[in-house]
């Protein structure tokens, strides 16, 4: 039986200002089994396409401790000692900073690793040809 779970993108803005942004990830998180998840990947042409200063290792170090902190991580500071909706809620949190999130979206899922994956090819990884 498929179980409801939540999704958010993450979201690279290099230019708060301009409004613009490169997916660069996604979260889920699926409550009935208790699994909260993050993928990643920095398409550092694309982004430079949005600024060309963009510091793409800070960002990627960002979003490694972003990941640190969706896995519950002792080092990730006070967050890890959260449930896995409470760091969801607090990832998914509005922010004005280089890291955003959409808002988040629902589905079904009998394997959110599996939803995880899909997610990441559909929405985040650039288009196959």
């Amino acid at each position: 039986m498929p179980h409801v779970f939540e999704y958010a993108l993450l979201r690279a803005v290099p230019r708060q200002e301009r409004g613009e942004f490169v997916n660069v990830g996604v979260l889920v998180y699926c409550a009935p089994l208790d699994f909260l998840g993050a993928r990643v990947h920095v398409d550092e042409q694309r982004l430079r396409a949005l600024d060309p200063f963009v510091d793409v290792e800070l960002l990627k170090a960002n979003l490694e401790h972003l990941g640190v902190s969706c896995d519950g991580a002792p080092h990730a500071g006070p967050v890890s000692r959260t449930s896995p909706g409470q760091r969801f809620r607090w990832l998914t949190a509005p922010r004005s900073t280089t890291i955003q999130t959409s808002p988040a979206h629902t589905g079904l899922t009998d394997d959110p690793v599996a939803s995880l994956e899909h997610l990441l090819r559909t929405l985040v990884l650039p288009p196959e040809h």
